[in-house]
């Protein structure tokens, strides 16, 4: 847990300069209920590390707008406001005010979103969105690639069911014997993949996260 522990401290320094001192207490109570999870984290440390109002502010809350094929879209309630935030284990965006929400065209296709009102009319009333839940407790997301019930995972995903035998897809031996190769080049892992969804993956469900694993790309203790 050595990185995520090196963004909780980063995340306590920049909060000594962020948070109001009465409001501190209830800023480090959410940073202990986020303590664990990578997506949280890297939110809380983009957020007191580059304030939006350029002021004291803290986040008392955060919610989740979106999620789709491991990327979220959060929303950091604050004392004052609300910020929209887009995440995903390859890094962090801030998108601005959830009050004048807006994304592109891309972004709200990939989100299933029919128009930008839709999204608008969605974030109208910020507590009606879920509290977004650390990664450890929301069976229904990856610990690892953050794929949703029903998703594919990200290819490489320790977490993922090899369709031949049943095992650990990134562990078994399956790969070798399907390319005929004894190590694998970027051609022959792009050729991997086409064999894969020939076959048929196995989407994710919460009954194959882990009982534990190390941090590693993104799995953690249960």
């Amino acid at each position: 847990m050595g990185e995520q522990k090196k963004q909780r401290h980063a995340i306590l320094r920049a909060m000594e300069y962020a948070v109001p001192e009465e409001k501190m207490e209830e800023a480090k109570d959410l940073l202990n209920r986020y303590r664990d999870d990578k997506i949280a984290l890297d939110l809380l440390l983009e957020f007191y590390s580059y304030l939006p109002e350029a002021g004291e502010d803290y986040v008392r809350e955060i919610r989740m707008v979106a999620r789709s094929g491991g990327v979220f879209l959060l929303a950091a309630m604050t004392g004052v406001s609300a910020y929209l935030y887009l995440i995903s284990s390859e890094g962090i965006e801030f998108h601005g005010s959830l009050a004048d929400v807006y994304l592109e065209r891309e972004l709200l296709d990939f989100f299933d979103y029919d128009d930008l009102q839709s999204l608008q009319h969605e974030c109208e009333v910020p507590e009606k969105l879920p509290l977004y839940e650390p990664l450890q407790v929301d069976r229904d997301i990856c610990p690892a690639c953050h794929a949703v019930t029903g998703e594919v995972h990200e290819l490489g995903c320790p977490v993922e069911i090899c369709p031949w035998c049943g095992g650990q897809l990134i562990s078994c031996p399956c790969r070798f014997d399907q390319l005929g190769v004894e190590v694998m080049t970027d051609a022959d892992i792009a050729r991997f993949e086409v064999l894969l969804n020939e076959r048929g993956r196995i989407t994710y469900s919460p009954d194959q996260r882990p009982t534990f694993a190390d941090e590693g790309p993104g799995v953690v203790l249960e």
